[in-house]
């Protein structure tokens, strides 16, 4: 499972590497997101307000573990 806490510290910190995307098996999004820098910074700050309001969760649909 998961960790909605990981995801969003990867998101904060590394997220313009699309590095939270891979963590939560999003990849093909993941090398998106790598290759344009976190959207220029606008994907990157969306997909952290996603995960702390819960929208954006592992790929297999499974719940956070916490």
């Amino acid at each position: 499972m998961k960790s909605k806490m990981c995801a969003l510290l990867l998101s904060i910190f590394v997220g313009e590497f699309g590095v939270d995307r891979f963590y939560l098996g999003h990849t093909g999004m993941g090398v998106l997101k790598l290759l344009t820098c976190g959207g220029l910074g606008i994907w990157w700050l969306i997909d952290i307000i996603l995960i702390a309001t819960d929208k954006l969760g592992p790929a297999d649909g499974s719940p956070f573990a916490d």
